[in-house]
């Protein structure tokens, strides 16, 4: 008996059906049956499983004589199923690479409850991805089994078939099947999640939701979609059949009126002659089927009048919005002039000397280059005043109760910005800040390119996408000095930035606690990352990729790379930010910290801490290795996709021809690497010492200092082991005027 049927009823989806049935036959885990249902396809989907299930014996093929529609073509598959668990699959739709496996382990570990619902992503014919916006759902509940009456907002996500799993005994006991006509997902879903006795979640993206440009059925204009009241009949008649299920009705009767509301403001659903009718048919559901003494929620009570009162609400609404938004345009330029006018009376007040303003990842904290350097002048130079710039209100409450700031474009932002002497950022500040003569901008980077960055991009079409390279130089006009590790960077920030700034061998300065970090700082390390005694941790870090929209792609199989390390070693994942709020998390890895098969440091706000409890970094292309060598520990580049990679978004020079360490071209090995010790042999060290030398010549651990003392405090004199550049004159000026 496999663990698991699934179902996936066809029609005239040929062009993606080859994709999905390759999504199902490909996965890891094999443990599955595939029933195939041709419902009497006009296309060639009939021959194409046909096809499939010569090749493969867990492809069985169910040739209906007539066409049923996908309700009952689902039936027609359910009565072959040997399965313990039916799984229905849409065929336009694809599973996630080690989706089944995920689904089975977290039916073993919830106990095989009766449905266990997982997460999807949204993916779009131009190519963009969107996870589900209610995914914290499937964690918000916990993670023991429970009943949709211990937690109702279960009900909340999408009420569709195909982003769970279901008990096939359970399925047969209570005689669950599809009803025809469209909206078939309602009756079935709010039975099943109602009669559930333990209901399980997982926080990972299974499946890829396919969002057709055309040719989605529930977008067409048809009468077909008056089914919804008969649908909504049907699961109101299951509730009346069972009386400990009444307490239902309300929610029930809630979500029929937004359903049916929602149609009927879709200008594309319904043919405009039918639209009286159809919303006079959902008023007459709405009032037979509202509990007595059940009061009207504010956004249905359109439904307890007439036809034209609710056309003249709608136009009202459109009105009020058009209204609404040229009132804000008004206020807006009302307001702007406003602005204006008190900009330029602080631009009129002269500059202060002792007050540097600070930002860093577009303004997200004390962290980073402008982190390490604020810290230090607090230290160093305790008469300059250090402000930093924060985005909202949410990342104010994170920061030290002795820490000033401002919330970005407030009446304080702009007051701070018109006065301050010294600007340090790692991003360019807004456009909208304009640089007084004799203010000093200090940018640091995020760190040594590999990648093409600013006007190297202009040679990189895709590299570029949805970067405004001049606006960028233009901002970057602002720069007085540049800091850099290396001469490497030297030499890339002033060709890629071709601006008048002066470059700054200072080092790093976020790089001090690497460079400087003993025995005991690595211990407290991995001590907050939650690292077991005595266990070798191994940092993955990958980068993003512009070869794709969204820059996500599963390069690897991180459930298996956990495994394969066995006993005594903890894997610590670490995304790029770019994608720390995408579908990356999403595709298993918050499931995976969950169970504590490996450590999602993503959030973590210090990389450099994650850097210091990790013994071997394994990355790709991110800039991080650059940083990771001053640790003086083993780096190994799996480099499994350089050439698109580098063909996309273009590099600086091959790192597979001078790395850090050593490099995998696949994952076999990679996990050879790792597994025989190689990754920390004598050739490791070899090219470490190389690459340490060219890239880390600059970071002596005193860089923060370097920052405050020559380009702060214009200390001439200032000790450090790397080459002082002069600052502009203005620098200077400003500090000696005082």
């Amino acid at each position: 008996m496999p663990r698991f049927s699934i179902i996936v009823p066809c029609f005239k989806v040929q062009g993606f059906l080859r994709e999905c049935l390759d999504s199902l036959l490909d996965q890891s885990y094999r443990d599955f049956e595939v029933i195939a249902v041709d419902d009497r396809s006009p296309d060639g989907c009939g021959a194409i499983l046909d096809e499939f299930a010569a090749r493969d014996e867990r492809v069985r093929v169910l040739h209906l004589p007539e066409n049923v529609g996908l309700g009952r073509a689902r039936n027609a598959g359910m009565p072959l199923a040997t399965g313990d668990y039916l799984f229905f699959l849409d065929s336009d739709d694809t599973l996630t690479p080690g989706a089944l496996r995920a689904i089975a382990d977290r039916l073993a570990e919830a106990g095989d409850p009766d449905v266990l619902v997982f997460d999807y992503a949204r993916t779009y014919w131009w190519g963009g991805t969107r996870r589900n916006a209610l995914a914290h759902l499937l964690t918000d509940v916990g993670a023991d089994p429970f009943t949709a009456a211990e937690h109702p907002e279960i009900l909340d996500l999408l009420m569709v078939v195909w982003n769970k799993v279901y008990r096939r005994d359970f399925v047969e006991e209570n005689g669950f099947a599809f009803p025809p006509g469209y909206y078939e997902d309602t009756p079935w879903t709010f039975p099943v999640m109602l009669s559930a006795r333990r209901i399980a979640t997982l926080d990972r993206i299974c499946l890829n939701y396919r969002q057709r440009r055309q040719g989605n059925i529930l977008s067409t204009t048809s009468r077909k979609h008056f089914d919804i009241h008969d649908q909504y009949a049907r699961v109101f008649a299951f509730v009346d059949d069972r009386p400990e299920l009444a307490g239902w009705r309300p929610c029930l009767h809630r979500k029929m009126g937004e359903h049916c509301l929602d149609i009927l403001a879709k200008p594309d659903r319904l043919p405009p002659s039918d639209k009286g009718e159809f919303f006079r048919r959902t008023v007459e559901m709405f009032r037979a089927h509202r509990p007595a003494g059940e009061p009207v929620p504010a956004e249905l009570r359109a439904l307890t009048g007439g036809w034209a009162a609710y056309r003249v609400r709608r136009r009202a609404g459109r009105a009020g919005r058009e209204l609404a938004r040229r009132g804000a345009l008004l206020r807006g330029a009302a307001g702007g002039r406003a602005r204006r006018a008190a900009d330029a009376v602080h631009a009129r007040r002269p500059l202060d000397p002792r007050l540097v303003v600070y930002s860093a990842f577009s303004h997200r904290g004390v962290l980073g280059d402008p982190g390490a350097i604020y810290r230090a002048a607090r230290e160093i130079a305790p008469e300059l005043r250090g402000v930093w710039v924060v985005r909202d209100e949410e990342t104010a409450a994170l920061l030290p109760d002795d820490v000033e700031h401002v919330l970005l474009d407030s009446p304080a932002y702009r007051r701070i910005t018109a006065r301050a002497g010294f600007f340090v950022n790692n991003v360019n500040w807004p456009g909208s800040l304009a640089k007084r003569p004799g203010s000093v901008h200090i940018h640091t980077h995020q760190g040594t390119p590999l990648k093409y960055m600013a006007a190297d991009l202009l040679q990189r079409p895709g590299g570029r996408f949805g970067v405004d390279v001049p606006q960028m130089l233009r901002r970057a006009d602002r720069w007085d000095h540049s800091l850099v590790a290396n001469r490497h960077s030297e030499l890339v920030w002033e060709r890629a930035y071709p601006c008048h700034f002066a470059s700054a061998r200072t080092g790093s300065p976020r790089n001090d606690v690497l460079v400087t970090a003993d025995a005991r700082a690595t211990a407290a390390a991995r001590a907050r990352l939650g690292v077991p005694d005595g266990h070798t941790v191994v940092l993955y870090a990958p980068t993003r990729r512009e070869y794709v929209r969204g820059g996500h792609v599963d390069r690897i199989d991180l459930a298996r790379l956990a495994a394969d390390l066995g006993e005594g070693h903890t894997l610590v994942v670490r995304l790029h930010p770019s994608l720390a709020t995408g579908p990356a998390r999403g595709a298993g890895l918050s499931e995976l910290h969950r169970r504590g098969v490996l450590i999602d440091a993503t959030d973590a706000p210090h990389v450099e801490e994650v850097m210091l409890a990790s013994d071997v970094l394994v990355t790709d292309y991110s800039a991080l290795m650059f940083d990771y060598a001053n640790l003086d520990r083993p780096i190994v580049v799996h480099a499994d996709d350089w050439e698109a990679y580098r063909a996309s978004r273009g590099a600086y020079f091959d790192i597979t021809a001078e790395p850090p360490g050593h490099v995998s071209r696949t994952y076999r090995e990679l996990a050879w690497l790792l597994a025989s010790g190689s990754w920390r042999d004598e050739d490791s060290t070899r090219l470490r010492a190389a690459f340490r030398e060219r890239f880390c010549a600059y970071d002596d651990g005193r860089a923060a200092e370097r920052v405050v003392r020559r380009l702060l405090l214009g200390e001439t004199g200032a000790e450090g082991g790397a080459a002082a550049v002069p600052g502009p004159a203005t620098a200077r000026d400003l500090l000696t005027s005082t």
